[in-house]
């Protein structure tokens, strides 16, 4: 099992000591999206060996997140026509890759369930306020498009996916789960959950981050087993 780039996609393959469960398509958050592989190794390598076959998208997150939602779901769209995998589809996404996926052209009816850890919907005032400083004196687009408000709006109005299951960290103060969640639970059909595990806004990156800056030595047993956990939790929304 190893880690293979295809243009902006990093594709891993399930363990081929596991039944194949399916594919999963994620999107990370700002500032740990640009490597996927390295900054959600764990959890992702540990999705692998339940089976799962991974594709990861590297981006630089910017200011205009429809486009960019836009396209990642291209790209994850003909990742799956050049290699067709069998079981259903999640699409699973962290912090600002939730609302990337929120916001996909086919308002989710393509996947099975969506995921969304840690779900974060700021401004650019308070997700990056020296850049929202600078676009006001120069003049160039200093808010995300859409906007939060038009976000959750669109989500409301557009966004058709019925199963999506909400984690959010019990010390993470920016997640912005219960908002979307109240938003999703209004729509007719809805089947939403949410849960809430022990960790913060990194829980789902930094034991990744950790292993391959510091060796496996450096490796929190508590941190393991909430990946671990984590996976369950991914892996039980397939059905």
């Amino acid at each position: 099992m190893g880690w293979r780039q295809r243009g902006e996609l990093w594709e891993l393959g399930p363990d081929a000591g596991s039944q194949q469960r399916g594919l999963i398509e994620f999107i990370g958050g700002s500032y740990l999206a640009a490597t996927p592989q390295l900054s959600y190794r764990r959890l992702l390598e540990t999705l692998a060996f339940r089976g799962w076959g991974i594709h990861a998208w590297s981006y630089i997150p910017g200011f205009d997140h429809q486009a960019q939602a836009n396209d990642a779901w291209r790209l994850f769209r003909q990742a799956r026509a050049a290699g067709p995998s069998d079981g259903p589809l999640l699409r699973l996404g962290h912090s600002l890759g939730c609302k990337l996926h929120l916001l996909a052209p086919d308002g989710g009816r393509g996947c099975q369930a969506l995921v969304a850890l840690a779900f974060n919907n700021f401004s650019a005032e308070r997700s990056v306020p020296l850049l929202a400083e600078l676009g006001q004196q120069f003049n160039f687009r200093s808010e995300f498009s859409p906007s939060p408000e038009e976000t959750l709006a669109l989500v409301e109005r557009s966004y058709r996916q019925p199963r999506n299951l909400l984690v959010r960290f019990s010390r993470d103060n920016l997640d912005q789960s219960r908002r979307l969640l109240g938003v999703l639970q209004a729509r007719p059909g809805d089947a939403t959950a949410l849960q809430e595990l022990p960790g913060d806004h990194l829980t789902p990156a930094s034991a990744g981050l950790r292993q391959n800056l510091l060796g496996s030595w450096a490796d929190d047993p508590a941190r393991q087993r909430a990946v671990e956990r984590l996976a369950d939790l991914i892996n039980d929304q397939a059905g």
